[in-house]
């Protein structure tokens, strides 16, 4: 039987949220400008959006459209230049770097294109990282033991001891994936997660991510895969820094 503090803790929405009514994320005139030579470039202009509960939302659109952009700015990774982003009821747009800290590495879990994983850490040690750094669950062990859990549920728990490199690219995502669940994340947010995977391997990743989304996780990724993008609840399509379409696949 699983510690009750591994189970999916509960969002701070209302009871309507169960209803689709109510948005997980909601962002609102969203801005990002980079200073540059010739003048501020806006990677982001205007940006209106929400994703509720328990969606697969895809990020579609060329190379410098603006997808990391707003990954970025979803996870707290980076700052708005103007606008308001709400995650959970949390303003993230108003909270200072320590705060910001401090949420992304317990609401939102990250997955990268390039894995990211700590290459001197094995790959139970690397699911673990972000619950020692949030200080959550009640020891090591328990940390262990959840880290474990969530190698099993991605299929890689035979690779538990081994360092990354001692793995294939298609196994270090999974791990990655572990990892971005390892303090219970309101959201995922991944950038272009199968973009350095070949096509079989890619598909094996992403039904990895069907299986969350059937568990009740909500994913945000940004993705140029034509084909996965066909297969989530509904994308999204951003184009010189504006949504441009937004289309409803799946329910």
């Amino acid at each position: 039987m699983l510690n009750q503090s591994w189970q999916p803790r509960q969002t701070h929405m209302s009871a309507t949220s169960t209803n689709g009514k109510e948005p997980l994320i909601a962002v609102s005139r969203l801005k990002k400008a980079y200073r540059t030579p010739a003048g501020d470039f806006y990677a982001l202009k205007e940006i209106d959006l929400q994703i509720y509960p328990g969606e697969f939302v895809a990020l579609a659109g060329r190379s410098g459209a603006g997808k990391s952009t707003l990954i970025n700015m979803l996870a707290g990774i980076d700052r708005p230049t103007a606008g308001e982003i709400v995650v959970n009821g949390h303003a993230i747009h108003r909270m200072s770097e320590g705060e910001l800290t401090r949420w992304r590495g317990r609401e939102v879990g990250v997955i990268f294109q390039s894995f990211q994983l700590m290459p001197m850490l094995t790959c139970l040690q690397n699911v673990m990282l972000p619950m020692d750094f949030a200080g959550l669950y009640n020891s090591p062990k328990e940390r262990s033991a959840r880290a474990f859990y969530l190698l099993e549920q991605v299929g890689i728990a035979e690779h538990a001891h081994k360092l990354p490199s001692a793995v294939s690219g298609g196994q270090r995502q999974r791990v990655a994936i572990a990892r971005a669940l390892a303090n219970d994340p309101t959201f995922l947010a991944a950038d272009e997660p199968t973009g350095s995977l070949d096509s079989k391997t890619a598909d094996a990743v992403f039904e990895v991510f069907q299986n969350l989304v059937a568990q009740g996780k909500t994913i945000f990724m940004a993705t140029h895969d034509r084909e996965l993008a066909s297969r989530v609840s509904r994308v999204v399509r951003i184009d010189d820094g504006e949504i441009v379409k937004d289309t409803q696949l799946h329910r």
